[in-house]
């Protein structure tokens, strides 16, 4: 019986009866990709066989039952059930393979296929190492890879996990995680940098100007007056963008960071509003003068009603007169 599971020949078997390989890396399955996947799958088949290992169960009062466990292709296999398909062609391994040969095998598969995420990979380096003693190079070696880049992997899982979820989400890029583990140590620093990711796309060059630029403001900070750290600060949350002053022996500079065309456009307006705020207040405006008419001659004396107004401002009772004449009744005509 053995000897028909040997080689590379293709067995149709049950889906029903095939199990999950319990050391998938992989966690997350596009929903769309998979449907797109079953459409296929239905009009042309399963074009590549999934590779499992035979299990023979013995149960009570049935005899011994037979099912498989998953090794390779979870994704044509959940496509597959997805198509409505009974039956998948499959590579049946001899003998009964280790737990970290499933692993291992499920890893290269997908590193192949390019099928997981930089966070996925990362726990799978992380099981080979921990749950299986393997040294960077040993993983290395199995998954074709330098053990710099193991290594440089499995630093991946030092982020927190907000910046994790986002690289499994697509959000940011395994580029982006670069300059995010260079902050470390810096916790406010990398979160401010995260946040600017995301908001303003940020690509990895940028990313890591910026944060080799945190490293050299430290040391700078230092040189910066109360006074000049205070306005900075104003600036850069007045402006939304970071803004750094660079004191020199005389005099300095302001440096304003910008990541597009709109982002300059932004900066921009926000300095012309504060420009014209500062002129409205150090210019008071000026009383509205009268046009003057060139028909008609200036007086050269003051008119009666004019003379009448002196005369009230310096006698306030002959102020009341005028009142008193004005509301007269003889004033009034029907």
């Amino acid at each position: 019986m053995q000897s028909q599971y040997q080689g590379d020949s293709i067995f149709w078997v049950e889906v029903e009866r095939i199990k999950p390989n319990p050391f998938q890396p992989r966690k997350s399955f596009d929903e769309a990709a998979l449907l797109s996947l079953a459409e296929s799958i239905r009009q042309y088949g399963v074009l590549q066989p999934l590779t499992v290992t035979r299990k023979e169960i013995e149960r009570p009062e049935e005899g011994i039952y037979v099912e498989y466990e998953l090794i390779a292709g979870e994704r044509r296999l959940r496509a597959a059930k997805l198509a409505g398909l009974l039956q998948v062609p499959a590579v049946i391994r001899t003998g009964e393979d280790s737990d970290r040969m499933k692993l291992e095998l499920a890893i290269i598969e997908n590193l192949q296929r390019e099928d997981l995420n930089p966070l996925d990979r990362a726990l799978a380096f992380e099981r080979l190492t921990k749950e299986f003693g393997l040294k960077h190079i040993e993983v290395g070696k199995r998954v074709g890879k330098s053990r710099e880049y193991v290594s440089n992997t499995l630093r991946i899982l030092m982020l927190p996990q907000e910046m994790r979820d986002a690289l499994a989400a697509g959000e940011i890029t395994e580029g982006h995680t670069r300059p995010l583990l260079m902050l470390m140590d810096r916790t406010e620093e990398q979160k401010v940098l995260f946040k600017e990711i995301i908001a303003k796309r940020l690509t990895v060059r940028d990313s890591e100007q910026l944060a080799r630029r945190v490293a050299v403001e430290r040391v700078r900070k230092s040189d910066l007056t109360p006074e000049l750290l205070l306005l900075e600060r104003e600036l850069t949350e007045q402006l939304g963008t970071r803004v750094r002053i660079e004191k020199k022996d005389q005099g300095g500079k302001v440096l304003i960071d910008f990541f597009s065309v709109e982002d300059l456009a932004h900066i921009r307006s926000m300095l012309s509003k504060e420009r014209q705020a500062a002129q409205a207040i150090e210019v008071p405006p000026q009383a509205e003068i009268p046009e003057s008419n060139p028909d008609v001659a200036p007086e050269s004396s003051p008119t009666p009603a004019t003379t009448e107004k002196s005369k009230e401002e310096e006698d306030p009772s002959r102020k009341g007169e005028a009142e008193a004449d004005l509301y007269s009744i003889n004033n009034f005509t029907l």
